[in-house]
Protein backbone atom coordinates (compact mmCIF):
# COMPACT_ATOMS: atom_id res chain seq x y z
CA UNK A 1 0.00 0.00 0.00
CA UNK A 2 2.93 2.35 0.47
CA UNK A 3 3.59 2.27 -3.28
CA UNK A 4 0.40 4.12 -4.19
CA UNK A 5 1.50 7.68 -3.25
CA UNK A 6 4.96 7.06 -4.66
CA UNK A 7 3.59 5.74 -7.97
CA UNK A 8 1.29 8.78 -8.27
CA UNK A 9 4.32 11.02 -7.82
CA UNK A 10 6.31 9.19 -10.54
CA UNK A 11 3.29 9.16 -12.82
CA UNK A 12 2.91 12.95 -12.42
CA UNK A 13 6.60 13.49 -13.17
CA UNK A 14 6.35 11.22 -16.22
CA UNK A 15 3.35 13.13 -17.62
CA UNK A 16 5.01 16.49 -16.97
CA UNK A 17 8.22 15.46 -18.74
CA UNK A 18 6.33 14.02 -21.73
CA UNK A 19 4.31 17.21 -22.17
CA UNK A 20 7.44 19.36 -21.75
CA UNK A 21 9.37 17.45 -24.41
CA UNK A 22 6.33 17.38 -26.68
CA UNK A 23 6.14 21.18 -26.59
CA UNK A 24 9.90 21.54 -26.98
CA UNK A 25 9.88 19.67 -30.29
CA UNK A 26 8.12 22.20 -32.48
CA UNK A 27 7.66 21.75 -36.19
CA UNK A 28 10.23 23.52 -38.38
CA UNK A 29 8.98 26.91 -39.51
CA UNK A 30 8.00 27.40 -43.13
CA UNK A 31 10.95 29.18 -44.82
CA UNK A 32 8.55 31.16 -47.03
CA UNK A 33 6.17 32.28 -44.28
CA UNK A 34 5.46 36.04 -44.32
CA UNK A 35 7.60 36.68 -47.39
CA UNK A 36 6.41 38.92 -50.24
CA UNK A 37 7.79 38.90 -53.79
CA UNK A 38 7.43 41.43 -56.64
CA UNK A 39 6.82 39.38 -59.78
CA UNK A 40 7.02 39.97 -63.54
CA UNK A 41 4.97 37.67 -65.77
CA UNK A 42 5.43 37.05 -69.48
CA UNK A 43 2.49 35.34 -71.14
CA UNK A 44 3.54 32.50 -73.45
CA UNK A 45 1.52 32.16 -76.68
CA UNK A 46 2.42 29.50 -79.25
CA UNK A 47 5.73 28.90 -77.44
CA UNK A 48 6.79 32.57 -77.68
CA UNK A 49 6.92 35.01 -74.78
CA UNK A 50 4.89 38.17 -75.30
CA UNK A 51 6.72 41.51 -75.06
CA UNK A 52 4.27 43.06 -72.61
CA UNK A 53 5.13 42.07 -69.03
CA UNK A 54 2.48 41.89 -66.34
CA UNK A 55 3.23 42.86 -62.74
CA UNK A 56 2.21 40.77 -59.77
CA UNK A 57 2.80 40.57 -56.03
CA UNK A 58 2.98 37.12 -54.44
CA UNK A 59 2.67 36.65 -50.71
CA UNK A 60 3.33 33.49 -48.68
CA UNK A 61 1.62 32.92 -45.34
CA UNK A 62 0.87 29.84 -43.22
CA UNK A 63 1.39 27.30 -46.00
CA UNK A 64 -0.64 29.26 -48.56
CA UNK A 65 0.26 31.69 -51.32
CA UNK A 66 -1.65 34.67 -52.65
CA UNK A 67 -1.13 36.23 -56.07
CA UNK A 68 -2.78 39.57 -56.85
CA UNK A 69 -2.93 38.73 -60.56
CA UNK A 70 -4.48 35.29 -60.03
CA UNK A 71 -7.01 36.83 -57.66
CA UNK A 72 -8.02 39.74 -59.90
CA UNK A 73 -8.09 37.93 -63.28
CA UNK A 74 -9.04 34.37 -62.33
CA UNK A 75 -10.62 34.59 -58.87
CA UNK A 76 -8.09 32.47 -56.93
CA UNK A 77 -7.51 33.58 -53.36
CA UNK A 78 -5.18 31.74 -51.00
CA UNK A 79 -3.77 28.56 -52.58
CA UNK A 80 -2.11 25.84 -50.51
CA UNK A 81 1.44 25.04 -51.59
CA UNK A 82 3.93 22.35 -50.72
CA UNK A 83 7.69 22.46 -50.70
CA UNK A 84 8.80 19.57 -52.89
CA UNK A 85 12.52 20.07 -52.33
CA UNK A 86 14.39 22.00 -49.66
CA UNK A 87 18.17 21.97 -49.75
CA UNK A 88 21.16 24.11 -48.91
CA UNK A 89 24.29 24.19 -51.04
CA UNK A 90 27.50 26.21 -51.16
CA UNK A 91 27.95 28.37 -54.25
CA UNK A 92 31.21 29.40 -55.96
CA UNK A 93 31.73 32.22 -53.44
CA UNK A 94 31.54 29.80 -50.46
CA UNK A 95 28.16 31.22 -49.47
CA UNK A 96 25.38 28.93 -48.29
CA UNK A 97 22.34 29.20 -50.57
CA UNK A 98 18.89 27.79 -49.81
CA UNK A 99 17.06 26.14 -52.71
CA UNK A 100 13.30 25.54 -52.54
CA UNK A 101 11.11 23.89 -55.13
CA UNK A 102 7.44 24.85 -54.64
CA UNK A 103 4.32 23.33 -56.18
CA UNK A 104 0.72 24.53 -55.83
CA UNK A 105 -2.56 23.90 -57.58
CA UNK A 106 -6.22 24.72 -57.13
CA UNK A 107 -9.43 24.06 -59.04
CA UNK A 108 -12.56 26.20 -58.91
CA UNK A 109 -16.25 25.36 -59.46
CA UNK A 110 -16.06 25.85 -63.25
CA UNK A 111 -13.33 23.17 -63.55
CA UNK A 112 -10.62 25.80 -64.12
CA UNK A 113 -7.28 24.77 -62.60
CA UNK A 114 -4.18 26.79 -61.83
CA UNK A 115 -0.85 24.97 -61.51
CA UNK A 116 2.07 26.89 -60.05
CA UNK A 117 5.63 25.62 -60.17
CA UNK A 118 8.33 27.81 -58.60
CA UNK A 119 11.99 27.64 -57.67
CA UNK A 120 13.24 29.95 -54.95
CA UNK A 121 16.95 30.72 -54.48
CA UNK A 122 17.53 33.05 -51.52
CA UNK A 123 15.55 36.16 -52.53
CA UNK A 124 14.82 35.25 -56.20
CA UNK A 125 11.76 33.34 -57.43
CA UNK A 126 11.34 31.80 -60.92
CA UNK A 127 8.78 29.47 -62.43
CA UNK A 128 5.50 29.09 -64.30
CA UNK A 129 1.75 29.53 -63.89
CA UNK A 130 -0.46 27.31 -66.05
CA UNK A 131 -4.20 27.79 -66.17
CA UNK A 132 -6.32 25.07 -67.72
CA UNK A 133 -10.03 24.67 -68.25
CA UNK A 134 -11.40 21.14 -68.70
CA UNK A 135 -7.78 19.94 -69.06
CA UNK A 136 -7.05 22.29 -71.99
CA UNK A 137 -4.34 24.93 -71.60
CA UNK A 138 -5.94 28.37 -71.35
CA UNK A 139 -3.02 30.58 -70.19
CA UNK A 140 0.66 30.00 -69.59
CA UNK A 141 2.97 32.48 -67.85
CA UNK A 142 6.71 32.47 -67.18
CA UNK A 143 7.33 34.29 -63.90
CA UNK A 144 10.37 35.84 -62.29
CA UNK A 145 10.48 37.78 -59.08
CA UNK A 146 12.52 39.20 -56.28
CA UNK A 147 11.67 39.50 -52.63
CA UNK A 148 10.31 42.89 -51.61
CA UNK A 149 13.12 44.82 -49.99
CA UNK A 150 15.80 43.11 -52.11
CA UNK A 151 18.90 41.46 -50.76
CA UNK A 152 19.25 41.26 -47.00
CA UNK A 153 21.62 43.80 -45.50
CA UNK A 154 25.09 42.66 -44.48
CA UNK A 155 25.94 42.50 -40.82
CA UNK A 156 28.21 45.50 -40.15
CA UNK A 157 29.20 44.26 -36.69
CA UNK A 158 30.86 41.12 -38.09
CA UNK A 159 32.16 41.96 -41.59
CA UNK A 160 33.76 39.10 -43.55
CA UNK A 161 37.54 38.95 -43.69
CA UNK A 162 39.09 40.82 -46.60
CA UNK A 163 40.69 38.69 -49.26
CA UNK A 164 44.01 37.20 -48.26
CA UNK A 165 46.83 35.65 -50.24
CA UNK A 166 46.99 31.87 -50.20
CA UNK A 167 48.59 30.65 -46.98
CA UNK A 168 48.23 34.04 -45.26
CA UNK A 169 46.65 33.85 -41.84
CA UNK A 170 43.67 36.01 -40.84
CA UNK A 171 44.43 39.07 -38.72
CA UNK A 172 44.29 38.55 -34.96
CA UNK A 173 41.91 40.65 -32.89
CA UNK A 174 43.60 43.12 -30.54
CA UNK A 175 42.73 42.74 -26.89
Amino acid sequence: MSFKPLSKFYFTILLTSISFFGLAQTKEKDPLNKRVFNMSLAEIKDGVAQKKLLKDVMEFKNGKLFSELLNEKFGYKWIKYRIEKDSIFTDSTDTEVRYLQIEASATDESNQTVMISLIQLEWDLDGTYKITKNDKLKKHFDVTGREKGGKPKKDKKNPPDKMRMEGEEPPQKKE
